[in-house]
């Protein structure tokens, strides 16, 4: 199912996550579907390719944050994992709050 295969095994949690998402130079609408601490995987018809870099607002309840980051895998199809860039106080403040939610539903 990958055009790339990644073999990288993954280093922190991943957890499930629906949230609306705006990639800058992308047509299509995209939405979040997982979100890591590093990264995330944005659900689109029309994915970018590999090694594209990206500008992405992520939109989840009241709150939205803005992140750069660079494709490192697509499922053509599908959608494609973004590896979040070098993140703000604010930025990285806002992902632990998203991310705490998240593992708190798992308890």
């Amino acid at each position: 199912m990958s055009d790339i295969p990644y073999t990288v095994p993954r280093t922190t949690p991943r957890f499930a996550f629906i949230a609306e998402a705006e990639v800058l130079g992308m047509k299509d609408t995209a939405r979040v579907s997982e979100l890591s601490s590093r990264g995330c995987y944005i659900d689109s018809i029309s994915p970018l390719p590999k090694d594209t870099e990206v500008q992405l607002r992520i939109r989840y309840g009241c709150s939205s944050c803005e992140f750069s980051g660079t494709v490192i895998y697509t499922h053509t199809g599908f959608g494609m994992g973004i590896a979040f860039g070098e993140l703000t106080s604010a930025q990285r403040s806002t992902l632990e709050v998203w991310l705490d939610e998240l593992a708190r539903k798992l308890d």
